[in-house]
């Protein structure tokens, strides 16, 4: 093997199917793979993940083991239940960055009691359009000011465990009305209207000492027509030169459709890195992952990406593998994550615990179809809490079909507390019908946000938000409706 080859092995972050790592990824770690991401897939346990994590390591003792453990909605770690602690938005909500600091020590001290080395968090997007439909509670808020202070904080917590933390997603996914897992997002923004906000987190996170900062699969035409992954004037230019950031460029998982990476293509791994990432994030097929690692031996052996280019990749790589050093600090605050969640919790002044067992209409499901979403359900943790209580979980209706069976549900719920779960109403017809039909009937019907409360307009006088549906923000709802906690403010 030569050593282009070595060090373009140690540029790719690679994926798998299931909870064993297969032999063909072992082989790839013993030839210089960089490192694997895990996803909820790979992931059974606490003992399972530190077994898997040291197989891989058995096989290149410098391989990065990285996972996206946000908190809120987004975690693998803890998918089956929900994430132990509020997401982002919960805490840019509370705004004491003591507190998203140490939220960021006790998750990156989650991951070094498994040995994982980097934490693909926290996101640092500026939420400019309420209806974004992939950022949302992701984010600390609207003011960029609030959003980097709240990024260096959760950073240095994180880092303080050894795992390094990743920025997310540069220059910002924030202004996009598109997910780019479906579509390549365009934003007409300007360079100095964007370093006006939207870069102000990422400079904080450099600050920070952020040790890797990941790509948005976003185009900012203004600045240049190629996604800002794929852009030399976004990664060189602005990161590197203007911000200064001399750690890992990591890209964006570059199957999602903006980039569109399969078996058949490599353009976008051979275009990222020649526009200055430094790890590539590749698609779980193996298919592609060998589809990748041909067209960017290609690219070398016809100049299209130099052999400088890849060999201050790979440093860049090892000097990050070489800096982490996960070891969890032996004074854990589990209680941590349940005191965030009661603190964010938003209450009208009409909201009150339920007299009696309630019937619940939950449609505070997943907020993308594209993310490993939170398992948590409010009805099921409320029914825990008050038996008797029962109801429906409702999920989008096909294209083109209207909400059927809601007059069924409200004579179900005659005579009985009505609670009704929406996350996000105002991006979703079919919720926003939810409200109004059921709001029109039952008029005292108790409505839970689980999104970014940009759709308590649309709900009666009697309103909780949780700012995301984590498991332990629904479970500081639960116990607020269940009259478990009545000692709230606003």
């Amino acid at each position: 093997m030569t050593r282009t080859t070595r060090d373009l092995n140690g540029c790719l972050l690679a994926r798998f199917r299931g909870p064993s790592a297969p032999e063909w990824l072992l082989s790839w770690l013993d030839d210089g793979l960089a490192g694997v991401v895990l996803f909820a897939e790979n992931i059974t346990g606490a003992e399972q993940t530190r077994s898997l994590v040291g197989e891989l390591r058995a096989h290149n003792s410098r391989a990065i083991v990285a996972v996206d453990e946000e908190g809120g909605i987004v975690t693998r770690l803890e998918a089956a239940a929900g994430s132990s602690f509020p997401g982002n938005a919960a805490l840019g909500a509370i705004d004491d960055t003591d507190q998203t600091r140490r939220a960021g020590r006790e998750i990156g001290a989650m991951l070094a009691d498994r040995g994982l080395s980097l934490d693909l968090a926290p996101v640092a997007d500026t939420t400019a359009n309420p209806d974004n439909p992939v950022i949302g509670v992701r984010s600390f808020g609207a003011d960029a000011d609030r959003v980097a202070a709240h990024t260096a904080a959760f950073i240095t917590g994180v880092q303080s465990q050894g795992v390094a933390a990743c920025a997310k997603h540069f220059p910002g996914h924030g202004r996009t009305g598109s997910d780019s897992h479906l579509e390549l997002p365009s934003v007409p923004a300007s360079l100095a209207e964007l370093a006006a906000t939207d870069l102000v987190p990422f400079r904080a996170a450099i600050a920070a000492g952020v040790r890797t900062i990941m790509t948005a699969h976003v185009r900012f035409p203004a600045v240049d027509d190629k996604p800002a992954t794929l852009s030399r004037r976004w990664l060189t230019d602005v990161l590197r030169g203007d911000l200064g950031f001399d750690g890992v460029i990591i890209t964006d998982a570059l199957d999602m459709a903006a980039i569109g990476d399969s078996a058949e293509s490599a353009t976008g791994a051979v275009g990222a890195l020649t526009a200055g990432a430094d790890l590539l994030c590749l698609s779980r097929d193996q298919a592609a992952q060998e589809r990748a690692v041909a067209g960017l031996e290609a690219a070398v052996a016809d100049g299209t990406v130099s052999r400088d280019r890849v060999g201050e990749a790979a440093e860049r790589v090892r000097a990050l593998a070489d800096w982490a050093c996960p070891a969890a600090g032996p004074d854990r605050d589990r209680g941590l994550g349940p005191r965030l969640a009661r603190r964010s919790l938003v209450i009208s002044e009409t909201a009150a615990a339920l007299p009696a067992p309630a019937y619940v209409l939950d449609a505070g499901g997943r907020m993308s179809t594209q993310l490993e979403d939170s398992a948590a359900g409010l009805l099921g943790l409320l029914a825990d809490r008050m038996p008797g209580t029962d109801g429906v979980r409702l999920a989008a209706p096909a294209d083109g079909a209207g909400l059927t069976g809601l007059d069924g549900w409200l004579a179900a719920a005659a005579g009985r507390p009505l609670v009704v779960v929406v996350r996000d109403a105002h991006r979703h017809s079919w919720q926003r019908e939810l409200l109004g039909r059921t709001l029109a009937a039952r008029p005292d019907a108790m409505v839970v946000g689980t999104g970014t409360a940009d759709d308590r307009a649309l709900a009666g006088p009697a309103y909780l938000g949780t700012l995301g549906a984590s498991r332990v923000s629904l479970t500081a709802a639960a116990d607020l409706l269940a009259g478990l906690n009545t000692m709230l403010t606003t």
